[in-house]
C-alpha cells in the first residue's frame, strides 16, 4: 500500500521508527514531513498529505504530531479527508470499520513506537464495514459540499 506520511518536529523521532517499519511491512512511503526537530507549521504538511490521499496519489495517509489534536483538525478541513486521531487499538479499528478513515493521526508525545506500529498495522488492515455507516459518511460529504442534511 502507498502511504503518504507527514510529521512536524514533535513527530520526527517517531517517524524514524515508522518509516523503516512500514517499508519492512511492504508499504511504499511517500515522506512529506520535516526532516528534523526545528519547529515547523503542521497545517501545510497535513493539507499536503490529505490531498495526496484524496487525489489518489496515496491509498492512505499517516500524520505524526505531538498531541495530534491540531493535525486532525487541519486534516478534516480538506474535503474528502476522514482523519482519525487514534491512541489505542479500539479507536484504530473503529476509525476504519465505522468511519472509513483515510488518514491516521498518531500523537508522538503520547504513544511509544511499538504501540504506534501496532495501531498502524491494525488500521491499515481493517476494512470499512459499510452498511449502516454509509449514510453517515454521505451526511459528512454533504456537510463538505454545504448541502442540507436529510
Amino acid at each position: 500500500m502507498r502511504v503518504a506520511l507527514g510529521n512536524d518536529q514533535a513527530g520526527y523521532p517517531l517517524k524514524q521508527a515508522m518509516v523503516e517499519w512500514l517499508v519492512e511491512q511492504g508499504h511504499a512511503v511517500d515522506d512529506r514531513g520535516t526532516d528534523g526537530t526545528r519547529a515547523v507549521d503542521y497545517p501545510p504538511i497535513c493539507v499536503d498529505v490529505g490531498r495526496q490521499v484524496v487525489e489518489g496519489h496515496a491509498e492512505r495517509g499517516l500524520i505524526l504530531g505531538g498531541s495530534g489534536m491540531g493535525e486532525v483538525i487541519a486534516l478534516n478541513k480538506v474535503p474528502g479527508v476522514r482523519a482519525g486521531l487514534c491512541h489505542c487499538l479500539y479507536t484504530a479499528r473503529i476509525s476504519r470499520a465505522n468511519n472509513d478513515a483515510n488518514v491516521l493521526v498518531l500523537a508522538a508525545k503520547i504513544i511509544a513506537p511499538a504501540l504506534a506500529q501496532e495501531i498502524t498495522a491494525l488500521w491499515l488492515s481493517t476494512s470499512f464495514e459499510g452498511g449502516r455507516h454509509v449514510p453517515r459518511l454521505e451526511q459528512i460529504a454533504a456537510i463538505e459540499r454545504r448541502e442540507p442534511l436529510d
